[in-house]
């Protein structure tokens, strides 16, 4: 299996993942979702297309690349919404080497107050981001969001989510690679839109508050 442009050794991996017993499959999907929640660099959502792949050839079932898939997923945002939930005192009590240019309370309170009252909608948008799925788990656990708001959420966006990214690979079949073709350019359109979004948001409020003092 070969295809221009992607990392030789992830290549090789996933060429001998696909000779595995289905058990041993299932358990590197799960760890490879795991892995992508507490470790972005991981190409997470790259494994989860050649899982439809695998899928098409019945090397594991429907079943087994969901639950392996969605397991994996809960079981790495569990561990950041916890490192989340202490990283917050942390950050109070702790005295660390350039604390005073690194941490400021106030504008962390503030973003720690948007996500409050806006928690639900981005644990769930942002799993069509993978620059920035990984930070949302850790606010949730920050601003202590209720565990089965955050876990519902997070499991309907996983669902939706890698369900797009196995039915590509499950449709294009030995050709799945193309759905990297598609993550590439959705992820410069999503990014952009984001940076966008937010940039409005920013002028917008400073536009009131200019408003408000006049």
């Amino acid at each position: 299996m070969q295809f221009a442009g992607f990392d030789f050794y992830i290549q090789t991996l996933l060429d001998w993942v696909s000779g595995l017993p289905s058990a041993l499959v299932w358990f590197f999907f799960a760890f490879s979702n795991f892995t992508e929640n507490v470790f972005p660099p991981w190409p997470g959502d790259t494994v989860t297309a050649f899982g439809g792949f695998l899928l098409a050839r019945g090397a594991l079932s429907f079943w087994e690349l969901v639950s392996s898939t969605l397991i994996g997923n809960l079981a790495g945002a569990w561990v950041m919404y916890a490192f989340g939930h202490k990283l917050l005192d942390w950050l109070k009590n702790k005295n660390f080497p350039f604390k005073s240019e690194l941490y400021n309370e106030e504008s962390i309170q503030k973003t720690l107050d948007w996500f409050s009252r806006n928690g639900l909608v981005v644990v769930i948008f942002s799993r069509f981001s993978a620059g920035i799925r990984f930070f949302v788990s850790i606010v949730a656990g920050m601003v202590d969001m209720r565990p089965i708001l955050f876990f519902s959420a997070f499991t309907v966006a996983v669902t939706i989510w890698c369900g797009i990214l196995i039915y590509g690979g499950f449709y294009l079949g030995s050709h799945w690679e193309k759905v990297l073709e598609f993550l590439a350019l959705y992820n410069k359109i999503f990014t952009g839109f984001f940076v966008t979004a937010v940039l409005g948001f920013i002028i917008y409020k400073k536009f009131l508050e200019k408003r408000k003092e006049a």
